[in-house]
Order: structure tokens, then sequence, then C-alpha cells
């Protein structure tokens, strides 16, 4: 759980508000759910048979007879309870719903995964249509490109409906049963409660006998099969490249029909960026009405390792100063510091030396906090009521009263100075 330094700091809060940005293009609301919730929930909805629920939820007692809680491991379940507890699609019958924040889980601390981290999930509650299933995996793949990260790879398959994934469940115990011996010891004891985890396992060994899995596209019924021939459709119809991958299944065991990943190479073997897919059942194994779902959950760790592998994250955006004022002499400081002040009441992001420095290094810590403009006070511009501006772009100066030094910030746009 490693603390996030003020350069780090500035890399996430510039893929957060990317992911804003793109979202609410789309029509996506933010939601924000507790950093807890009652354990059941987690058990209900991921499945008792997985890592996540065995092996890696931070859970405790609650207090006051309270039943067990757990730190949210993930964002989808809080979001699901959230949408039955509040009567939203009594409400609404469709939503669009995105979430960002921490989720915890107990994992071996490596690189792209730690047991504190961030996700950003979208989450469109209502709908069974498979235009939605299209739209978030275009939505998913435009934040990466909206980032930086042009060249990751989509990989799509389908997990059928209950009824699809009885038939496979037996076909598929029987092919990788004379291989049994060979699984880990988790997917050799859950081989009879879900041989589904031998397929989603990382490790190189069931990987290796999960090749003699038969594709689970196989075994759709007509429904499904339909509706995921309608996604491809529709994601076609878009320029969007993908590529099929049947050995590929979410781990948890709400998903249905559609399920996706995104990966980046360079992140080497354990890839992924992003997960998700379509979940139909889970608003309704909550206590809601049936209501198809579709949704994703970005890694935040692994796309900025990936931003920063790529060169494209490697340095932090410049601080977001419009002005940086500048005192010639110790006499200059208290009214540098009501320019300042003055400054930031009128919307401009401002900045002073608060160490006492000499005018050398003040001004060269102007020219390192990015700000557009240098405001200078000396004997001079003191005793003539002015401010000398310097415009750090053109290297141009003028001599301005406080009203013209607003006038002149204004114009070039200083209020938004990321953009200015």
């Amino acid at each position: 759980m490693p603390d996030a330094m003020p350069d780090d700091v500035a890399l996430v809060r510039s893929v957060e508000e990317t992911a804003r940005k793109v979202f609410e293009q789309a029509g996506f609301e933010e939601i924000r759910t507790p950093l807890f919730e009652d354990t059941r929930l987690f058990v209900r909805g991921i499945g008792e048979a997985t890592d996540i629920v065995e092996k890696e939820m931070y859970t405790f007692a609650g207090g006051d007879g309270e039943e067990s809680l757990t730190l949210r491991p993930e964002g989808t379940a809080s979001v699901a309870r959230a949408v039955v507890e509040h009567d939203l699609l009594k409400k609404r019958a469709f939503w669009k719903l995105y979430y960002m924040g921490p989720m915890f889980r107990k994992e071996r601390p490596q690189a792209g995964r730690l047991r504190q981290f961030d996700q950003i999930g979208c989450e469109a509650v209502g709908s069974s249509e498979p235009l939605v299933d299209a739209e978030c995996i275009v939505l998913a793949h435009r934040f990466f490109r909206s980032v930086g990260l042009d060249d990751v790879r989509v990989k799509l398959n389908s997990m059928g409906c209950a009824t699809c994934r009885g038939e496979y469940r037996k076909a598929l115990r029987a092919a990788l049963e004379p291989r049994r011996p060979a699984l880990c010891p988790d997917c050799q004891a859950r081989f009879e409660r879900n041989v589904f985890r031998v397929l989603d396992c990382k490790q190189t060994r069931c990987r290796e006998v999960a090749q003699a899995a038969p594709p689970l596209r196989d075994y759709l019924d007509a429904e499904c099969r339909a509706h995921f021939e309608a996604v491809l459709g529709l994601l076609g119809d878009v320029g969007l490249p993908f590529v099929l991958d049947d050995k590929l299944v979410r781990g948890f065991d709400y998903y249905t029909r559609t399920v996706f990943e995104i990966s980046h190479p360079a992140l080497g073997a354990r890839d992924a960026v992003c997960g998700g897919g379509r979940y139909d059942n889970l608003i309704a194994e909550l206590g809601g009405p049936q209501a198809g779902c579709v949704g994703f959950a970005v890694g935040v760790v692994p796309t900025l390792l990936a931003l920063k592998r790529t060169q494209r994250g490697s340095a932090a955006p410049a601080r977001r100063l419009a002005a940086f004022v500048v005192a010639v002499g110790e006499e200059q400081r208290r009214e540098c510091f009501r320019a300042v002040v003055r400054l930031r009441d009128a919307g401009f992001p401002a900045d002073l030396d608060c160490e006492g420095r000499s005018l050398k290094a003040q001004m060269r810590a102007a020219d390192r906090s990015g700000a557009r403009f240098t405001l200078v006070i000396g004997p001079d511009e003191m005793a003539a009521n002015r401010i000398r501006l310097k415009d750090m772009r053109s290297g141009e100066e003028s001599v301005l009263s406080f009203d013209q030094v607003v006038e002149m910030l204004d114009k070039a746009g200083a209020r938004n100075p990321g953009v200015c």
C-alpha cells in the first residue's frame, strides 16, 4: 500500500480527469460507494470459489453486533447493491454510472499489482441490448486512446447463460479430467465446484492444461449466439479492432454472455489493463428486479505502468499556475503576498517564494513552476503601484497596474492555465 508522491498524483489526476471527460461525453454519471460493505455482498456476487473471496479479501468484524465487513475488492458489486438499495430502476429504467477510487486485495505486491489500488469503472444498468455491450467496449477503448495508449488490444469471448454453461461445464470437466493432477492446488480444489476457474488461472501449468479445453462459444444456445454475433457486428461497424479468445473468461460468478479484456504489450505476461463484460443476473440476486447490465473496470496502476514504460507518462504535468510573483527585495515580500492573494481571489492560480530566497533563486523557481507569467515587484514598481509582468512563453515584458495585469491574464486564458 504505497504512498503516492506529487509527480505520481499529478499523473493519476490526469488519468482520472480524462476518464471523467470520456465517460460524461457518453452520458455516464458518477456514483460513489463506501470503502467497505457487508462481506456477504462479495461472497454472493463474486463467488465463493474465487481467489478474491477465498484468499484476498480484507475482512473484519463489525461493531455493535454487525455482521462481518470487508474492504471492497472491486466496484461492480457495490454499485449493484447501491442500485438495489436506492431503487434506482424504479426512478429510471436505464442508468449509465461510473466510479473511481481505491480497492483492496491481499495480493503479493509486484509490478502493476498492489494491495491498495485504484480502479475506474463504468456500469450500464437496465438493458440487455447488444448495443450496450458494444458501447462499453468502445468506451473503454476510447479511454485508453485518450490517455495516450493507442496500442491496446481488445480480446472478446462469450460465457453464454446458465443453460449454455451447464452443458459446457460437463464438456470442460471431461476434457480436463485426464490432466487434472497437473493443475495447481487451487484449481484441483475447485475442479468440482467451479471448473471455469482453470481457464482463468494465471499459473503456467494451468494455462497449459487449459489448452485442451473446447471452445465455450461452441456451446452457446441460439439466443446467446445471436447476442454475441450482434456485438461483434456493432464493433465491426465502428472499426474497432479485436480478437476472439476462446480461453477468455472473467473470474467472477456474476458474468454472463459477453466478456472482454484489454491488454497492453508493455506490461509483459500480466498485461491486462481493463476487464469487463455483461452480468444480467446480479441485480436480481441482490434483491432487485431482473436487469441486464454491462460494465468494465480499468486498473489504474497497470495503466500508469504502461504509460511510463511507453514514455507517455514519464514526465509529470507542469504545475497549473497562471502566475509566479517575485520580490526583488525583502521590503517587497508583503506586497507580493498581497498580490498573490488578490490574484487568487480573481480566479487565477498563483504562487510565490515562501523560503526567503534571493531574486535569482526566485526567478529559477518561477521558471520551474511552469507558470505562464512571472510578476516582479521591486522598489520602483512598488513606488509607482505597478507590477512588471513577463510572459514566460514569448519573453515580452510590460509594466502594468494590477487591473491591467488581470486583464492581460484573462486575455491569455490564464484562469485555465493548462491550456493558456
